[in-house]
């Protein structure tokens, strides 16, 4: 599903007119990714949370050459799935259901 389905889905779903919709979809994106820039950990309840991890400076390799080459530290997003929405993507894989068996 891409940004502009979730706004189709939002329209149809709510009867809001779709550029209403986007305008919705967006503003959550921008409210979340402002968040995550301060650091913040945002929870969604029954879908996961999001939260910023800190990885430290290493030495690591270039695959080409095999030389060392030094990788600075750095801020990355991480997300992990919450209990409800694995429990009902594990429900729909031992259904049967098409999209569980991908």
């Amino acid at each position: 599903m891409t940004k502009s389905d979730l706004a189709d889905a939002v329209a149809a779903r709510t009867n809001v007119p779709r550029a209403d919709a986007e305008k919705v979809v967006d503003q959550v994106f921008a409210a979340m990714t402002e968040a995550l820039v301060r650091g913040e950990r945002i929870e969604l309840r029954g879908l996961g949370v999001f939260e910023v991890r800190h990885y430290g400076a290493y030495t690591g390799k270039n695959p080409r050459t095999g030389e060392p080459v030094a990788v600075k530290p750095k801020r990355l997003p991480f997300f992990k799935a919450g209990k409800e929405i694995k429990e009902r993507l594990n429900l729909e894989a031992a259904s049967g259901s098409k999209e569980g068996a991908k």
